[in-house]
C-alpha cells in the first residue's frame, strides 16, 4: 500500500510542479510531513539542506530520500526501501517528461498565440510566490532563524550578487561560517 501511496503523491507533486524544485517544496511538505507523516519536519528541513548541496534537482533528490525513508519507516527491508526511492523518483519525473514531450511536439504551432503567451506571463509571478512560500516554510519553531543566520544570508547574497562569487564557493564559505558561528 505504501508503494501506491508514494507513487500517487509524487505523481501529483510532479504534475503540479511549476517553477522547479523550490516551488514544489510547500507541496512536498504538505504531502509527506503533514498529510502522511512519512517524515518529521526536522527531517524535511534536513532533506532540503542536503538536496541543495548534492548534484541534481531538489525535487528529485527529496523524492529519492522520502521514498527510501518512508518505505523503511513502514517496516520494509532495505531492498524494498531502495525500490521506494526509485519509485518516488520515477513518479516525480514522469509528469514533467510527458508534459515536456507534448509541449515540444505542439509548441511550434502555438508559439505566437496570445493566450499561450498570457498563460506564461501568469505563471512567472506564481512561481516567485511558490518559491517565497517554500522559504517561509523553512522558518519554523524547530529551525528559528537568528541574527547569525541573517548575517550568513547577507554575506552570501552580497558575494553572489555584487561580487559575482561562484555559488559553490559561496556554499563552502557559508558552511565554514556556520561551523565557526554554531560549532
Amino acid at each position: 500500500m505504501i508503494f501506491l501511496q508514494l507513487f500517487w503523491v509524487y505523481i501529483k507533486i510532479g504534475l503540479f510542479n511549476f517553477g522547479g524544485g523550490y516551488a514544489m517544496l510547500s507541496l512536498i511538505q504538505d504531502e509527506v510531513v503533514d498529510k502522511h507523516g512519512w517524515i518529521s519536519m526536522q527531517e524535511f528541513t534536513d532533506i532540503v539542506a542536503i538536496s541543495q548541496t548534492t548534484p541534481g534537482p531538489i525535487g528529485i533528490n527529496s523524492a529519492t530520500y522520502v521514498g527510501y525513508a518512508s518505505v523503511l519507516n513502514a517496516g520494509y527491508p532495505l531492498e524494498m526501501a531502495v525500490l521506494g526511492s526509485c519509485l518516488a523518483t520515477l513518479a516525480v519525473c514522469l509528469p514533467s517528461f510527458v508534459l515536456i514531450w507534448i509541449i515540444v511536439h505542439y509548441f511550434t504551432r502555438f508559439r505566437q498565440n496570445k493566450y499561450v503567451e498570457a498563460a506564461f506571463l501568469g505563471l512567472r509571478p506564481a512561481t516567485v510566490g511558490l518559491i517565497a512560500s517554500a522559504a517561509l516554510l523553512l522558518l519554523n519553531d524547530e529551525n528559528f532563524i537568528d541574527y547569525k543566520s541573517f548575517l550568513i544570508f547577507g554575506i552570501a547574497f552580497l558575494l553572489t550578487w555584487k561580487f559575482k562569487v561562484h555559488p559553490i564557493l559561496t556554499i563552502a564559505v557559508a558552511g565554514i561560517a556556520g561551523l565557526l558561528l554554531y560549532g
